[in-house]
């Protein structure tokens, strides 16, 4: 093809364009998206065919009532849609825009099935809540009857915010501890703008503050308190840090300037989006603007970070990839999205090495093929000897997952349990960890996870921190 340079791999029939990416305007993106979402809230809530077995909500971690929200929409019963929809989830806006609902409610939709493509419910979710926020009807939360307790949160990402919720309605006084200067988490830092707008996520912490509840931001547990300092100043604490320390790539030149962490690029980007001052972004050193990116990694941060990088003005923008299409972890949604922007996928490639001179000029890559299959139950990627690739590269984002930092040591508690991966030990009962009063939820217990996971594990949490702060109560009493 006229203008586009193929990059042939060694032993193989297949090559990839390395063509520049389309420079799309703002009205372009737009339209994309308008693909994907639901035409009117109503019409689409009334494709529901309200069969007997409900493999939507059964899918849901939050197990929402969605048929019957949904029916509430097809009859123009707004309010109530919402009101239903909201008494199982603190986020429904939140959820509707970023779950990959391909893989949970609407992948197992009924009508999806029956070959008629699934009622489009994130897209009905989100419409009814936005819809709900425009007319006044989420109402402020209403704390409980104070029980003079307090509970001190670490982390503002979606179960530390979560939780909050849910003990401010049942009474304590409710303080959140955050290393950010912004609550939020990777709802406001790791996840792009145009995936979730950042007023959304706002409103949700502002409505949190008007509750009573205290955010203390930029506090580091472990340099401005000890997590023992915080047990001390509470009744309870809860670990909710979510998972940042990112997956390491071993190959030579991987230090070489110009290769760079998916989340320093993604927060880099979200804080020029809130007009903060970030000279790494300004100097180009987290900007994709007139390069040649190379994302590398196959969840839905690559996703972000490929998408992102069009929106920038990249040059051309390339997702390496290790495994084939069918075993990608991400949203199948998201990659589609991201082929429609431009974005070209490289499967079964690994990077062996970067080329530097200054900085990066490309990525040593290798072919794959798939093998047995792993712990996991997916097939297993092995290299192809003697096939190789060299993809000319300015700009490398590693997007390769994310694995728990060491809190033991962090925060200066070295007799916390963790697991054998690093994540929190707790309870399977309790949720606490092996400190008395000390309990832990979201993807530090569970791992990398969806936020849809830690807004259920911050459901629960909560209710199992009442009853063991309860029975505190009680037994101070009774020793009174």
């Amino acid at each position: 093809m006229a203008g586009e340079t193929m990059l042939q791999f060694v032993g193989t029939e297949q090559a990839y364009p390395a063509k520049r990416a389309p420079q799309l305007r703002a009205e372009d993106f737009q339209e994309i998206a308008n693909r994907y979402a639901a035409p009117e809230g109503e019409e689409q809530a009334g494709r529901c065919s309200q069969c007997g077995v409900p493999y939507c909500a059964v899918h849901c971690p939050l197990h929402n009532h969605i048929p019957d929200w949904l029916r509430l929409t097809a009859e123009g019963r707004l309010r109530e849609a919402y009101e239903l929809s909201s008494a199982t989830s603190t986020m429904p806006e939140i959820c509707g825009r970023i779950c990959p609902q391909d893989r949970l409610c609407e992948g197992n939709c009924v009508i999806e099935f029956s070959g008629h493509g699934a009622v489009t419910i994130g897209s009905v979710e989100k419409f009814i809540t936005d819809t709900a926020w425009d007319n006044g009807w989420v109402e402020p939360i209403v704390a409980g009857p104070a029980r003079g307790q307090s509970v001190g949160i670490i982390g503002a990402g979606p179960a530390g915010l979560s939780a909050a919720e849910y003990l401010r309605m049942l009474g304590y006084d409710v303080t959140i501890y955050d290393r950010h200067d912004r609550a939020g988490g990777l709802l406001t830092y790791g996840i792009p703008g145009f995936k979730l707008e950042k007023p959304v996520v706002m409103r949700r912490i502002d409505r949190l503050a008007a509750a009573g509840i205290v955010f203390e931001q930029n506090f580091e547990v472990g340099r401005d308190a000890s997590l023992d300092d915080l047990r001390a100043r509470h009744d309870a604490v809860l670990i909710a840090t979510g998972v940042y320390k990112a997956r390491a790539i071993k190959a030579p030149g991987v230090g070489s300037d110009g290769i760079v962490e998916a989340l320093d690029y993604l927060i880099a980007s979200n804080r020029k989006g809130f007009g903060d001052d970030v000279p790494a972004f300004d100097n180009g050193q987290l900007n994709a603007a007139g390069k040649h990116v190379v994302v590398i990694g196959g969840g839905d941060t690559a996703m972000d970070c490929v998408r992102t990088a069009v929106r920038q003005g990249a040059t051309s923008v390339k997702c390496l990839y290790r495994r084939d299409r069918a075993n990608m972890p991400g949203s199948q949604r998201e990659v589609a999205n991201a082929e429609e922007e431009g974005v070209e996928f490289v499967w079964l490639a690994s990077p062996q090495g970067f080329d530097a001179e200054d900085a990066v000029t490309a990525v040593r890559v290798s072919r794959m093929r798939l093998g047995a299959p792993d712990a996991s139950g997916r097939r297993s990627p092995e290299p192809e000897p003697g096939s190789d690739a060299l993809l000319p590269a300015t700009l490398v984002i590693k997007a390769l997952g994310f694995d728990p930092e060491p809190l033991p040591v962090l925060f200066g508690a070295t007799d916390l349990g963790v697991t054998r991966w690093g994540t929190i030990r707790t309870d399977s009962k309790t949720m606490m960890t092996n400190l008395d009063g000390v309990f832990a939820a979201g993807d530090i217990v569970r791992g990398a996870s969806l936020v849809v996971w830690a807004i259920r594990d911050a459901r629960d949490v909560s209710e199992r921190m009442h009853h063991w702060l309860k029975a505190k109560a009680a037994a101070r009493r009774k020793a009174a």
